[in-house]
């Protein structure tokens, strides 16, 4: 590639270097330059990345996603992202290595995903101001995670020179969250999400309040960040870290979730059965490329419970489920699944570069076209 603008400008983080007339990836970042490896393995010495017990992840400001891409061997599937900011093609890299990454910030609005959709969220120099605006942003982050999940920053203000008040208030929160401090190890600190709302909220400085019932914690669609805290008990038999069945015994468990349908459960179990046999249908009779190396990068547009995603578990690929933002909520049984995906409305483009999948799929695409409950296109 003959553009080197970016490794000249990020080779001594270890991002990206300039190989010959290549860039190869060695894994380094900001806050490990050494490689994602040695950094993976210090954070493996306080949580479980291995044995099934974690398998979703958010990885915020994600650079070129090598933290995302380094835990593909432990089991655990990322989901990375970036804002579009003055490194711009940072996504662009990401996707290209095949790795899940998608354009986004944290800004006025919710993230596109649903409540308690990630194990394990992480966010390395991402520079988010967690404790700003009577810390909206990290009540957000709790807002996705999972109870019993585990929460690790790294870099600033963990510990960092100059930053004594940012760091101070951003523990505050956390105990006003009633997280456990499972290590502060340099400038990483990793938190525990209590499994319950035993102590939520407690008396804090940043007039943190439960939501009311009133408030869907899973409708993230144009949905702008609220200053009250997601209980566990709003999202119908949730079940913690630890207590969900391990990855990869989850991916044919129907989750409790999936009564966001009537008859879900059903519903559930006759959509995993129909997905096995529609994709050996797609590879032996259509002879598409999926399990082929030709195929990495996949998009589910109009994916429901996950059924098609579920089916290629065992191909080289990872698929990007997308639930209509008009459609049932469901994108929180591919969560519990432990599948990816984001909700979307295809009224708008998708927040990625140009050309970045393999493969895009579409099941009943007249529900896409079509206005709910009318005969009407869009």
């Amino acid at each position: 590639m003959p553009h080197n603008k970016i490794a000249d400008r990020k080779g001594h983080q270890g991002w990206m270097k300039e190989q010959g007339p290549h860039f190869i990836f060695p894994g380094g970042g900001t806050m490990f330059p050494d490689g994602a490896a040695p950094y993976i393995e210090k954070l493996g010495q306080y949580i479980p990345l291995t044995g099934g017990t974690l398998r979703t992840a958010l990885d915020m400001g994600c650079g070129v996603a090598s933290f995302g891409g380094s835990l593909l061997s432990e089991g655990i599937l990322a989901l990375s992202f970036a804002p579009r900011d003055s490194h711009k093609a940072q996504i662009q890299f990401a996707l290209e290595r095949g790795i899940p990454a998608f354009v986004l910030m944290l800004g006025t609005r919710r993230l596109p995903f649903p409540a308690f959709a990630f194990d394990f969220i992480h966010c390395s120099r991402c520079l988010i101001p967690f404790t700003a605006y009577n810390a909206t942003y990290f009540i957000e982050v709790d807002r996705l995670l999972r109870p019993g999940g585990y929460l690790v920053i790294s870099g600033p203000p963990v510990q960092w020179p100059k930053q004594d008040k940012e760091w101070a208030d951003l523990q505050a929160v956390a105990r006003a969250l009633c997280y456990e401090l499972i290590a502060v190890d340099g400038n990483t600190v990793i938190w525990k999400k209590p499994d319950g709302d035993s102590c939520l909220p407690n008396q804090n400085e940043f007039g943190l309040e439960s939501c009311d019932e009133s408030n869907d914690p899973s409708n993230a669609w144009y949905f702008k960040l609220r200053r009250c805290v997601t209980s566990t008990s709003s999202v119908n038999g949730e079940y913690p870290v630890g207590i969900i069945p391990k990855w990869p015994d989850r991916l044919t468990r129907a989750p409790s979730r999936a009564l966001v349908m009537k008859n879900g459960i059903d519903l559930f179990r006759a959509d995993t059965r129909r997905w096995t046999r529609r994709v050996a249908y797609y590879k032996n009779t259509l002879n598409l490329k999926l399990g082929s190396p030709a195929v990495r990068n996949v998009m589910d547009m109009n994916a429901f419970f996950g059924g098609f995603a579920a089916a290629l578990v065992s191909d080289p690929v990872w698929v990007m489920n997308v639930v209509p933002a008009r459609k049932p909520l469901t994108l929180g049984v591919i969560y519990d699944r432990g599948l990816i995906g984001v909700y979307h409305d295809w009224c708008e483009p998708f927040s990625t570069y140009p050309r970045t999948y393999d493969f895009i799929h579409v099941a009943g695409i007249e529900s896409l076209i079509k206005l709910p409950g009318s005969s009407k296109g869009r």
